[in-house]
């Protein structure tokens, strides 16, 4: 993941793993919105030139706790919802 900073760019690499999917709890969830979403917490909550170059998901869910997995759960979850309906015929 790759991150625009003070004219400069910080790539970090995601580590997800099971456990951290089965915590979200949302069937259907794509790694890579759950990576995307979680660079997005991140952001939102320290300094981008702060994020480090490997980030753990299990760390992240244990330094942030219930705000994370709550969070996480309820960003995916509408994305999960509309996976599962398929596309509104209009």
């Amino acid at each position: 993941m790759r991150f625009p900073a003070a004219g400069e760019e910080v790539t970090s690499r995601f580590q997800v793993t099971e456990a951290i999917v089965d915590q979200l709890n949302i069937p259907g969830a794509d790694e890579t919105r759950i990576v995307q979403e979680t660079a997005v917490f991140l952001a939102e909550r320290q300094p981008v030139i702060d994020i480090p170059p490997m980030i753990d998901l299990d760390d992240v869910a244990a330094a942030y706790g219930d705000d994370y997995v709550t969070e996480l759960s309820r960003r995916l979850k509408p994305h999960a919802d509309v996976a599962l309906r398929g596309p509104s015929s209009q």
